[in-house]
């Protein structure tokens, strides 16, 4: 009977040893594998730009307005507003009104009058019937009398109002039919030329730009991209959009009139021959950057230093090797030490 109870109980010993093995292996096997994608950490440059959007602003110097030189009717108007203009283009065509035709007539009369009078006294002068001083008085006249007719001629050449150089008609203030005055502006027209792009920017950024910085610059237009020089940045906020103002010039070749709209890549930092890793492999635990390294299948993390980002790569300063895997995909989930596998 004793034998039969110490068989009994080694039995029931060996199977709780069993079950208890049993469980072990059982949470072995139940440890969390993460599922992630990796990437390389490797060599390289990164440049952090500012994307900023602006335009091509008017230049004084540029615009100009073509006027009549007499009271005239509008005839046509060749080149609307916003047509492209080459120098020497008919932008309009006048004709002289009733009274500057009228005053036309009279300088041409008043002329011949006066060059009578002046012919009648050079006679009357080689007579010794009239004096120096009433041959240079008549002299006088007639030259006067003669440019007045002139004016007149000349301003009637003239009412065919042709651009002055290319550029753009910006402005049309008139109508075929119109009486206008004389001296009236016509049309105003910007010449095509090196002009000057303004754009906001973020008064934080503004000020680790610097006079000289070159910036890409592009047009909606799809226009090629431009390297301009910045020429000069204005710290003061627009009480409206509370962007701070940086400028550049745009040469002339670029043929871009005022207020197109314009875009522009402005370098704010370069890392040469650095140590980068995708963005996307970049994880923040209460403003401390951190990246998950992995070694032999199991993720460790790692804090990091970053510098420059052009939003694909990220520069990373301390914390990561070059050649180190580290994790792209599946990070939010990890803890350290975890093990992982590959997608």
């Amino acid at each position: 009977m004793e034998v039969m109870i110490r068989r009994y109980t080694l039995s029931l010993l060996l199977l709780l040893a069993a079950c208890s093995g049993s469980a072990d292996g059982g949470n072995s096997q139940a440890k969390p594998v993460a599922l992630v994608s990796l990437a390389t950490a490797t060599r390289d440059n990164v440049e952090q730009t500012l994307t900023l959007y602006g335009a091509v602003q008017k230049d004084s110097t540029a615009q100009y307005a073509l006027s009549t030189p007499l009271e005239a009717i509008v005839g046509e108007i060749a080149r609307p507003v916003g047509s492209t203009v080459r120098q020497g283009d008919v932008v309009a065509r006048l004709k002289p009104s009733p009274q500057s035709r009228a005053a036309m007539a009279k300088a041409a009369a008043d002329a011949r009058t006066a060059n009578q009078a002046y012919a009648r006294a050079r006679r009357l002068r080689a007579d010794d019937l009239a004096s120096d001083a009433d041959v240079e008085s008549a002299r006088s006249a007639a030259v006067a009398a003669k440019a007045q007719q002139d004016a007149m001629m000349l301003g009637a050449r003239d009412l065919t109002l042709r651009a002055r150089a290319a550029g753009t008609v910006e402005s049309v203030p008139v109508n075929p039919g119109d009486l206008i005055a004389a001296g009236s502006t016509v049309a105003t027209l910007v010449r095509s030329g090196a002009g000057r792009a303004g754009f906001g920017i973020d008064p934080a950024a503004a000020i680790r730009i610097r006079p000289g910085t070159h910036i890409r610059v592009g047009a909606a237009s799809g226009r090629p991209t431009l390297t301009v020089p910045v020429e000069s940045i204005d710290l003061t906020a627009d009480p409206q959009t509370r962007l701070a103002s940086l400028y550049a010039r745009i040469p002339a070749q670029a043929g871009l009139g005022a207020g197109q709209p314009l875009t522009a890549q402005v370098p704010l930092a370069t890392s040469t021959d650095a140590i980068t890793v995708p963005y996307a492999a970049l994880l923040d635990d209460g403003g401390q950057p951190y990246v998950y390294v992995v070694k032999g299948g199991v993720a460790h993390r790692h804090d990091v230093v970053t510098g420059p980002s052009n939003g694909q790569r990220i520069a990373i300063e301390k914390g990561v090797a070059p050649g180190e895997k580290v994790v792209t995909a599946g990070g939010t989930a990890l803890e350290d030490g975890m093990k992982v596998r590959t997608k």
